[in-house]
C-alpha cells in the first residue's frame, strides 16, 4: 500500500488517473528521445555512407539474381 491512505471513493479514481497519464506521457516523451536518437545516428555522416553503401550492394545482388532467373528462364 501505499504511504498515503485514501477514504474509499474519495478522489482515488482521479489519482489513479492522473499517475495513469503520467506514466502514458512519460512513456511518449521516452519513446520520441529514443526516436530521435535514432533519426540523429542514422543521418550521421559515418552511418549514411554505409547505408548507402549498403543499400547500393543490395540493390546489385538483387538485380543480378533477377538477370540470372530471367537467363534461366528464357
Amino acid at each position: 500500500m501505499s504511504s498515503i491512505d485514501l477514504a474509499p471513493g474519495a478522489s482515488g479514481g482521479a489519482f489513479e488517473r492522473a499517475r495513469a497519464q503520467g506514466r502514458l506521457q512519460h512513456s511518449i516523451a521516452t519513446t520520441l528521445l529514443v526516436l530521435a536518437a535514432a533519426r540523429a545516428e542514422r543521418e550521421a555522416p559515418p552511418v549514411h555512407a554505409a547505408r548507402q553503401r549498403l543499400a547500393s550492394v543490395y540493390g546489385a545482388t538483387r538485380l543480378r539474381r533477377r538477370m540470372e532467373r530471367d537467363g534461366a528462364a528464357g
